[in-house]
């Protein structure tokens, strides 16, 4: 087991980090530190890879800050590093990850009880118009 926080620049950025499931069935776990824990989304295709798509984000139980980097048998890290707050309202915000495979903006939409999550077309170092 590896309960080591990923790297964060020295402690001072929020960390974010990914977690691949592969029981009960294969999922990944979003998760962004928010007021001293892990607030979490269970995604259960995995993160949008093309800003066409959103997927389905169900909001989970906050987690302990130590648990962003924990591994077993069946969880793994799929990607983590910090993440940056873009743009909120009280029906969306707009964040963006800054992990091993790169930099990427998404946008987390409320969609009553669920959530969906959006790549952005407008990512970073691009100039195309926002969603």
């Amino acid at each position: 087991m590896n309960t080591n926080r990923p790297a964060d620049s020295g402690g001072q950025r929020p960390v974010f980090v990914l977690h691949e499931h592969q029981k009960p069935r294969h999922h990944f776990d979003l998760r962004l530190e928010q007021d001293g824990v892990l607030k979490s989304w269970a995604v259960p295709k995995g993160m949008p890879t093309s800003t066409g798509e959103s997927r389905l984000a169900v909001a989970v139980a906050d987690h302990d800050l130590e648990h962003a980097g924990y591994t077993d048998a069946d969880k793994s890290i799929a990607d983590d590093g910090w993440w940056e707050l873009d743009d909120a309202d009280d029906r969306r915000f707009v964040f963006t990850l800054h992990g091993r495979h790169g930099v990427r903006r998404y946008a987390l939409i409320r969609t009553g009880k669920d959530w969906l999550v959006h790549l952005t077309r407008q990512q970073p170092g691009s100039t195309a118009a926002r969603p």
